[in-house]
């Protein structure tokens, strides 16, 4: 049976969304023959076939697909398809696949079509098709890439015969620009598989869809799944002379912020200071690279502290969000009916900064829940309700909650902290940093989590100067971060000793950190 597929690749961009930076003609002859008549029938090469002309056709290449061939069309599919490659120019790539049964002869490698019958080893050139005239097709065409893969080697269906009772395939020099993969090593035997597909072309088709990784790398990642899913028993190998790189799929071109943000994210992944990671995580808090910096941050946390790792967060009572702690630990203030859409995110943080009433934080909150300033809104409703628990228990036990609430003091929303050295007390701030020098405040525990979803046994309690490296000069770069035109926004976001701190931070990198 012969199936043939040819998809050009303006209707491949359309329908498979193949990067449109495949500039170059991209073609595949695809070979799998299972139902031989005179040898060992094999299950999955014609599944494996269809498989990799599916994964190929979704990556901008031109299918050709033989299924159960005899030598002669065999011989005439492999001519053709060099033709092809000629026509298509020198920045070709070709790619040639095969599965089904292959033996080797004298140092030689043979694909059996599937109405090979043999009786003498002398007669296997004239029954079969030699590798070798694949690799000259490609040679001929003098292209920039070509790619030989061969999912062979099940089993050797010769072996009763004199002078062909060697296992696996010989080893083939790959002409320059050429990449040679073989589904197991010179000489070993591979698995057909028991689901369908063999493990290597199950494991190929998985990999060649990983965006941005180099041809050698995604048959490296091929070995290793087979080798796993067969319990080291089958072993792929491959050879290359290619001269330039290769992706089955590039990897998407980054926006102007995408780029901003990974530049940002090298520079501090292999940081040892934690005070670099929360600021990157503060300022892409939905970037692609959270969850990498929240493991490398608790993992350098930890390790610091010496504790051990925390539980599963599926164990226990799931946490609420900080917003709905906060306004579940503060009933007592009647937050106002939501303001209109009308009403700008600075009207309304403006107001309450200028206020400092919870009343005005929480009104923010409602109309802009994932806003700009709602970590810091959240943060001071903490701090305005962590104040009124103090008084309470200061003050008189009959003291209404509600009036408790109403004497807190407002937070300035910007205060005078200019001269402010490295021992100076800060002037202004409330608990715990006020009256207290930098140098003293950054021994003191934090009083909420620097970042949310850290365990409590990382910072809960513990002195800030033991999970940062917050030495004088880390602490006077930080604080040269916020003197900068573009920081504003960092400058919004909450810290765990207040927003006055990062000011004084700020006013002392100012002062050139004396």
């Amino acid at each position: 049976m012969r199936h043939i597929f040819r998809l050009w690749a303006a209707l491949l961009v359309l329908c498979f969304g193949v990067n449109a930076a495949l500039a170059e003609t991209r073609l595949a002859l695809i070979v799998g023959n299972g139902s031989y008549s005179a040898v060992t029938q094999l299950d999955n090469p014609v599944h494996d076939a269809e498989l990799m002309a599916k994964a190929l056709t979704s990556k901008g290449f031109e299918v050709t697909v033989l299924t159960d061939v005899g030598q002669g069309a065999l011989n005439r599919g492999i001519a053709q398809f060099g033709r092809d490659l000629r026509a298509a120019g020198k920045d070709a790539t070709g790619l040639f696949y095969y599965a089904g049964h292959a033996v080797q002869s004298f140092g030689e490698n043979y694909l059996l079509p599937v109405d090979a019958s043999l009786t003498d080893a002398a007669d296997l050139s004239l029954v079969a098709v030699q590798a070798e005239a694949v690799l000259r097709q490609m040679r001929s065409a003098q292209n920039k890439t070509n790619i030989v893969i061969l999912d062979a080697c099940r089993n050797n269906p010769f072996e009763a015969i004199r002078d062909l009772n060697d296992n696996g395939l010989a080893e083939m020099k790959a002409p320059t620009g050429t990449f040679l993969s073989y589904s197991t090593a010179p000489g070993a035997v591979a698995l057909d598989g028991l689901d369908g597909n063999s493990p290597f072309t199950k494991a190929l088709a998985v990999q060649i869809n990983t965006a941005g990784l180099p041809i050698e790398q995604t048959f490296k990642r091929t070995r290793v799944q087979v080798i796993q899913e067969t319990n080291g028993r089958q072993t792929p190998w491959d050879t290359s002379s290619l001269t330039g790189e290769f992706f089955f799929e590039a990897k998407a071109q980054l926006t102007a912020e995408e780029l901003q943000e990974k530049q940002l994210w090298d520079s501090v992944k292999t940081s040892e200071d934690p005070v670099q990671l929360m600021l990157f995580l503060r300022s892409y808090p939905a970037g692609r690279y959270q969850e990498e910096a929240r493991v490398q941050l608790t993992a350098m946390m930890e390790k610091e502290l010496g504790t051990a790792p925390a539980a599963s967060p599926d164990s226990g009572t799931k946490e609420a969000p900080e917003t709905e702690v906060i306004a579940a630990a503060t009933p007592t203030v009647q937050a106002p009916a939501p303001q209109p859409p009308s009403v700008s995110e600075d009207e309304l943080i403006g107001a309450a900064q200028s206020s400092g009433s919870a009343v005005d934080y929480q009104a923010y909150l409602d109309v802009f829940p994932q806003g700009t300033y709602a970590e810091l809104a959240a943060f001071e409703l903490k701090i305005i309700k962590e104040k009124a628990e103090r008084a309470a228990v200061a003050q008189s036990t009959t003291q209404a909650p509600a009036e408790t609430a109403a004497v807190v003091p407002a937070t300035p929303a910007v205060v005078d902290l200019s001269g402010l050295t490295f021992e100076t007390p800060f002037p202004t701030g409330g608990a715990p940093i006020q009256g207290l020098s930098i140098a003293e405040i950054v021994q003191l525990a934090p009083m909420f989590p620097p970042i949310e979803g850290i365990p409590e046994e990382l910072w809960k309690d513990q002195s800030c100067s033991n999970c940062h490296e917050w030495t004088y000069a880390a602490l006077c770069d930080q604080g040269t971060t916020y003197t900068k035109d573009n920081n504003v926004r960092a400058l919004s976001k909450a810290h765990p000793f207040g927003g006055v701190f990062k000011q004084g931070l700020r006013a002392w990198a100012t002062g050139k950190c004396k």
